[in-house]
């Protein structure tokens, strides 16, 4: 995929590639040095790793080779990219696109103005934002994303996902997201991931952002649950930074501090380790496999 597609890119046109078995945030900045690294494709998770080691740790390493750092996949919190750019400098890319295809671009000098955008379309690229039956909707509203590329695709043996995908010559995966008056793209989150909760939309990212933001979290997922009450209710699973201790009814208190109460979990529940694919992506199934085998099940 995006990691994979930028190595065999640098690796026929003859840069040298350095990899890693397994991510290790030290065994990064250590290989940044040594090999002068110029160039890295990410994914917002490895900047949380990268950031919850301590100052010493960072201050050990140089960096000043870094001049490209793409990064994509999954929404990156205002406050983590921010602290990541006052380390490295202005080297990071962000850029919104699928294996279906793409999508935008946020150049550095550009996210300042644009705090939270994911970037503005690719050339020969436009897109619209819609509501559920298609009809595109303002500046400002959210929405599904739907890309028109010039390409095609189709799901193998999936006729029917791929007739849902597609609208003429726009195709969607399913994202939700705004434009703003300059046709910048901001990421809210998946619809696949979406809760409703007493009939009002919450997303995932957004409640993410926020428990990343407190001191002793190092990772977080939120996801909902099925409720009798609401419809879904909003659970959290945190991983803490190593030597940290929190009180599930703190972490709800901090997210009351800038999330409407409809957003704040209702639910937090302490992990070691949350489940993520090689790319990085948290593996909430897994996680409601875990903690809820069904309905009403282990409650935190």
């Amino acid at each position: 995929r995006g990691p994979g597609l930028f190595a065999l890119i640098s690796l026929h046109i003859g840069h040298t590639l350095v990899l890693m078995r397994k991510f290790d945030a030290l065994e990064m900045l250590e290989l940044v040095e040594r090999y002068e690294v110029t160039m890295s494709h990410i994914v917002p998770t490895v900047f949380y790793r990268l950031l919850a080691l301590d100052q010493a740790e960072r201050a050990r390493y140089k960096h000043d080779s870094l001049r490209h750092i793409l990064h994509a996949a999954a929404p990156c919190p205002t406050h983590i990219k921010q602290a990541m750019i006052d380390w490295w400098g202005p080297v990071l890319w962000e850029y919104y696109g699928s294996t279906e295809g793409g999508g935008t671009v946020m150049r550095p000098e550009l996210w300042e103005s644009h705090l939270g955008s994911v970037g503005e379309p690719w050339p020969n690229v436009r897109l619209r934002i819609t509501d559920e039956h298609r009809k595109e909707l303002p500046v400002g509203d959210e929405g599904t994303i739907w890309i028109s590329n010039g390409t095609s695709f189709e799901y193998r043996g999936d006729p029917n996902k791929t007739a849902a995908n597609w609208d003429g010559e726009w195709f969607t995966v399913g994202d939700i997201g705004y434009l703003d008056d300059e046709s910048f793209l901001y990421l809210c989150d998946r619809r696949a991931d979406l809760i409703i909760s007493g009939g009002v939309n919450v997303y995932p990212a957004e409640v993410e952002g926020r428990l990343l933001q407190h001191p002793a979290v190092t990772d977080a997922a939120v996801f909902g649950v099925d409720d009798p009450s609401w419809g879904q209710s909003v659970v959290a699973v945190v991983e803490l930074k190593q030597g940290e201790q929190v009180h599930a009814d703190d972490l709800r208190e901090f997210c009351k501090e800038s999330l409407t109460a409809y957003k704040v979990p209702k639910q937090v529940i302490f992990a070691g380790t949350l489940p993520r694919t090689d790319i990085g992506k948290v593996r909430k199934n897994d996680l409601r496999d875990t903690y809820f085998p069904s309905v009403g099940d282990k409650r935190a």
